[in-house]
């Protein structure tokens, strides 16, 4: 398309415009959300117009486009259940358009909110004596007033009554909603004219409103951007996120929903099915999955799509890039969305095993859209022990690598076809290579902000850790019955009354998972003492304490004696063995 220009710039009348979409012909594409503007804005919208002033472009697409089909939907008020296929959609300025739509078409009562922020509704009036006079500021002459049109003040007191048209008239108060409408407005001035006693003062002020106000209206110009139909949707897509006044981002689900329901589909409808098979309390990995996203699974579907595209045609990309999920079609949606799903339970599965429970412990919720393609494609391969073996190394390089932060689809597109290679005999893949773990590291794990401080905590449960207190191993049973979570096991109270450096105290060498009751018997009690305090408790005696101890990878002498810096010592060595074995490298 290189040369082409994709939009036109012209201009065209506020009335022509509006009455376009009255007649269906300009629509809103379906991803528009509904957002109401409040009164003030309204106000402050026709006052503009009828100074003249400009109220900025709006940007239209043309329909007719087969690769850019988006369900369209009427501007909000419009009651014609008549399917039409609308000339243009609106992309941005859809909240001006319809608060004009509304105020100046409708005759009915406008959709807005108050400065609360509560759903109103407001009929609009020009306050013919004040917008005639130009001493008087025109934020003056326009108002709004109820919706039964009576203004009432403190104690219910009406102040006015504009509620039928001899009392428009009376009080000199035009609804704006007649200014685009010849003959309803010509009536309003036949009763306005009625009172014989007024007729030339009327006839004076009503000339005013001819020649300077209400051309405003009729002749007010519209700066329109019209992007052409072979526009491609990604540029749409993108053209609408750089224009877009709500303020919120559209999501590559929500562009896909208004594409699909132009073929009768309701992603959304389909995608809270898939949700609820993934997190309904039946399913034993509905924790691991809590936090699953629509597009996590759309980023999945791409995967495998472009994957096996690839597979047919060498030169194809393996993608999952938002320009490549707009591409997808809806066989692509079907033929896949069913098969990432069970993707995503065999990978919440295999996480179980690495001792994972819940979404709070995942490192990389991101990761489990490669994973979950992964299983996927693997199918009944996946249950080998040497696979199970590969992909845990796999996926462990990345956590302990800290591989999949912000903007990892260029590596969740390596990952696919990499590691499927590497299990069928290639070489590793560059997710294993690319990982590396520093032992300095270790010193700034402090917080669940860190992939690799999670990891590790997963990796004690794993490697057996079992709790101070009931000596049982921590499994998904007790992770959830004991409140199972990361604690000090030198309390922080007692290393900051012994001035020991917080970067150490507070860093994962001195963390281990136990049970909430077992936290509370610590307190911030030296460990010789609290754990007398245990055997003394629970009956526990020194040896059986000590071998519990030693899951957690703890150095009974230094622990015994309180020695901080040769616990931190060794307990830091045997994190970096555990570093080591997971992931088949030395630390840096």
């Amino acid at each position: 398309m290189s040369g082409i220009t994709t939009f036109d710039s012209t201009v065209e009348s506020l009335s022509d415009l509006l009455s376009s979409i009255k007649e269906l012909r300009t629509q809103l594409p379906d991803f528009q959300r509904g957002w109401v503007w409040d009164d003030e804005r309204i106000k402050n919208l026709l006052i503009s117009i009828s100074l003249s002033y400009p109220i900025g472009s709006v940007m239209m697409l043309q329909t007719g486009n087969p690769d850019v089909r988006f369900a369209p939907r009427p501007v909000e008020g419009i009651t014609n259940s008549n399917q039409v296929e609308p000339e243009r959609l609106i992309l941005d300025g859809q909240q001006r358009l319809t608060s004009l739509f509304q105020s100046l078409i409708l005759r009915k009562p406008v959709k807005t909110r108050d400065s609360r922020g509560k759903e109103i509704l407001r009929h609009y009036y020009i306050d013919i004596d004040k917008i005639i006079d130009p001493d008087i500021d025109r934020e003056e002459a326009i108002i709004s007033v109820p919706e039964d049109k009576v203004v009432k003040g403190p104690g219910n007191v009406i102040i006015a009554d504009y509620s039928d048209t001899s009392k428009e008239c009376e009080a000199g108060m035009l609804p704006v909603s007649l200014i685009l409408h010849p003959a309803e407005l010509l009536a309003w001035q036949t009763q306005y004219f009625s009172d014989a006693n007024k007729i030339v003062e009327r006839s004076f002020k009503w000339g005013k409103l001819l020649s300077e106000i209400f051309p405003r209206f009729t002749n007010y110009q519209t700066p329109v951007i019209m992007l052409r139909k072979h526009t491609p949707k990604e540029a749409v897509c993108q053209v609408f996120e750089n224009v877009n006044t709500g303020g919120v981002s559209l999501t590559v689900f929500e562009l896909l929903t208004a594409s699909f329901a132009a073929d009768n589909f309701e992603l959304r409808k389909n995608w809270e099915s898939q949700k609820a098979r993934l997190t309904n309390t039946g399913n034993v990995f509905n924790k691991i999955l809590a936090d699953i996203s629509s597009t996590d699974l759309l980023q999945a579907i791409s995967l495998l799509t472009t994957y096996n595209r690839r597979k047919q045609k060498s030169t194809s990309a393996v993608s999952c890039k938002r320009r490549d999920i707009l591409k997808l079609t809806l066989d692509d949606y079907v033929k896949w969305g069913d098969k990432v799903v069970d993707g995503l339970i065999e990978a919440a599965k295999f996480l179980q095993e690495q001792h994972i429970f819940s979404s709070r412990d995942l490192p990389y919720g991101s990761q489990l859209i490669p994973l979950s393609a992964i299983f996927v494609e693997l199918g009944n391969q996946a249950n080998d022990l040497n696979v199970r073996n590969k992909l845990a190394r796999w996926y462990w390089s990345g956590v302990l690598g800290e591989l999949y932060g912000g903007g990892s689809e260029t590596r969740f597109a390596r990952d696919l076809p990499e590691v499927i290679e590497w299990i069928n005999g290639g070489i590793e893949p560059s997710t294993i290579r690319d990982a590396n773990f520093a032992a300095e590291r270790l010193y700034s794990l402090r917080t669940r902000n860190s992939a690799a401080y999670k990891g590790l905590h997963v990796l004690l449960m794993k490697a057996g850790g079992k709790d101070f207190i009931s000596g049982v191993p921590i499994d998904i049973q007790t992770y959830y019955g004991d409140q199972i979570d990361i604690h000090h096991i030198f309390p922080r109270a007692y290393c900051e009354r012994n001035n020991i450096d917080k970067k150490l105290y507070d860093s994962i060498v001195n963390k281990t998972p136990l049970s909430y009751r077992t936290n509370r018997i610590i307190g911030g009690n030296a460990p010789s003492a609290y754990l007398n305090k245990i055997q003394q408790q629970r009956q526990i005696t020194e040896s059986e304490l000590n071998n519990i101890l030693r899951t957690h990878l703890i150095d009974i002498d230094s622990i015994r004696n309180d020695d901080f810096d040769k616990f931190f010592e060794t307990r830091r060595a045997q994190l970096i063995q555990i570093i080591e074995n997971v992931m088949g490298k030395k630390v840096i």
